[in-house]
C-alpha cells in the first residue's frame, strides 16, 4: 500500500481530542424515527455537546434515501437532514444502490454544511434491502465500492465513512470487513452482529480485537495514528459500559478493542447520556441521576420541539416511543405513561406533565 491517502477531514481533530482525554470516541447512532432533528437538538443540549466533559463527540443523522434526495419530493426528506448550530460535528447518513444518486446526494450534503457523509451498509430493514441497499451491500462488494467512490466524488473534501455489520448470514470479517478496510475509509463503524442475527443475540464484542488486528494488517504501510478509525456498535448501555467493553476485549498488547463506541438504544429517555459530569466513571455510581422533574421537563421540551420542527411531516405517534423511556422507574410512572400514550399533540402532553410537576413541587403533609 502506498503512503497515507485517507481523507480524515474533521475526524483528525476528533481522534486527537479523544486521545488527549485518554478515552474512546463517543458517537450518537443514526436511528430511524428516533434521532430526528428534534431529538438531536435535545441530546446536544442536555449532554452539553461541545463543552468540557460533554458529548457526544459526533452526531449522526437518521439514515436518508439518496434516491429520495434526488427526486422532486426531496423537500420532506430534507427535514431529516435539518440540524442546529450546536450539533457540529454532524454526519449525514445516506443509503442507495445507485452510484449516480449517491454522488448527487453526497454533493448536496456537502453543500448543506455537513462535516461528514456516512453510507449505511448494514440496515436489515426489508424495504431498504429490496432496493439492494443497506445490509444487501454486504453481498455485493462490487456495487459497494462504486457507491463509496461516487460518494467521495460528490462530497469533495468532506470525509466519507461506512457503517456496516460483521457479515450477512455469518461472520465475514476476513472478507467483507477486510474489503472495506482496503478502501482506506477514515471511519468504519461495525455493528457487531450479522444481518441474520438482527438484534436477537448479544453483540459480539469479543470479535473487535480481530477487526483491529485486520485493520493493522491491511493498512500496515500507513502510520498507526493515521489508519482507519474503528467504532464498535451494539448493546452499549452507558459510558462506563462502553469503557468496560473495549477494555475487557482489549488486544494482547493492551490496545483498546476499538477506537470509539456508538450508542443507539441507550439514548432513549436519557439525553444526558453523554454528559460525563453525570457519572462517576469507574465506580458505577451516579453523581446526579436526572430527577423525575428533570426527565418530565426534558420530555415536554422534546415533544414541543418535535411538533414545531416535524409536526407537519411526521406522525405524532413517533414521540410515544420516547414516553416509554422518559417515564419509568418510579411510583405512578405507569399510570402517567398510559395518559401520555393517549395524547394527540404537545398541548395535551404539556397539560398532563405540568399537573404532575405541580404535584411534585407541592409540600407533603406531615403525618
Amino acid at each position: 500500500m502506498k503512503t497515507q491517502t485517507i481523507n480524515f477531514g474533521f475526524w483528525k481533530k476528533i481522534r486527537e481530542k479523544a486521545a488527549g482525554l485518554k478515552r474512546p470516541i463517543f458517537v450518537l447512532a443514526p436511528l430511524a424515527n428516533v434521532t430526528d432533528a428534534a431529538f438531536r437538538q435535545i441530546i446536544a443540549k442536555y449532554s452539553r455537546m461541545g463543552e468540557p466533559d460533554g458529548g457526544p463527540d459526533v452526531i449522526w443523522t437518521e439514515f436518508v434515501s439518496a434516491d429520495g434526495l434526488c427526486s422532486p419530493g426531496r423537500e420532506v426528506l430534507l427535514r431529516d437532514l435539518a440540524y442546529s448550530k450546536g450539533e457540529h460535528p454532524i454526519v449525514a447518513q445516506l443509503f442507495t444502490a445507485h452510484p449516480e444518486k449517491m454522488r448527487e446526494a453526497a454533493a448536496l450534503c456537502a453543500q448543506l454544511g455537513f462535516d461528514g457523509v456516512d453510507i449505511n451498509m448494514g440496515c436489515p430493514d426489508r424495504s431498504v434491502e429490496k432496493q439492494c441497499a443497506g445490509a444487501a451491500m454486504i453481498k455485493d462488494p462490487k456495487t459497494a465500492r462504486k457507491i463509496i467512490e461516487a460518494a467521495r466524488e460528490g462530497a469533495g473534501t468532506v470525509p466519507v465513512s461506512v457503517k456496516t455489520r460483521i457479515g450477512y448470514n455469518k461472520n465475514e470479517i476476513n472478507t467483507w470487513i477486510r474489503f472495506l478496510l482496503g478502501l482506506q475509509l477514515p471511519v468504519l463503524t461495525v455493528h457487531l452482529r450479522t444481518r441474520k442475527e438482527m438484534s436477537e443475540v448479544p453483540a459480539h464484542w469479543g470479535l473487535m480485537p480481530e477487526i483491529i488486528r485486520l485493520r493493522d494488517e491491511v493498512q500496515a504501510a500507513i502510520p498507526v495514528n493515521e489508519r482507519t478509525i474503528i467504532i464498535g456498535n451494539g448493546d452499549v448501555m452507558n459510558l462506563e459500559d462502553a469503557r468496560a467493553k473495549i477494555s475487557t476485549n482489549a488486544g494482547l498488547d493492551g490496545s483498546l478493542a476499538a477506537d470509539g463506541v456508538m450508542f443507539g438504544r441507550a439514548i432513549f429517555g436519557n439525553p444526558w447520556l453523554f454528559d460525563e459530569r453525570r457519572n462517576k466513571i469507574g465506580t458505577g455510581a451516579n453523581i446526579s441521576i436526572p430527577t423525575i422533574s428533570e426527565r418530565l421537563n426534558a420530555c415536554l421540551e422534546h415533544t414541543e420541539l418535535f411538533e414545531k420542527l416535524l409536526g407537519d411531516v411526521k406522525s405524532f405517534a413517533i414521540m410515544k416511543k420516547h414516553y416509554k423511556a422518559y417515564v419509568s422507574g418510579w411510583d405512578g410512572a405507569k399510570e402517567l405513561r398510559i395518559k401520555l400514550m393517549e395524547t394527540e399533540n404537545a398541548a395535551q402532553v404539556g397539560a398532563i406533565i405540568e399537573n404532575v410537576l405541580l404535584e411534585l413541587d407541592r409540600p407533603r403533609e406531615r403525618v
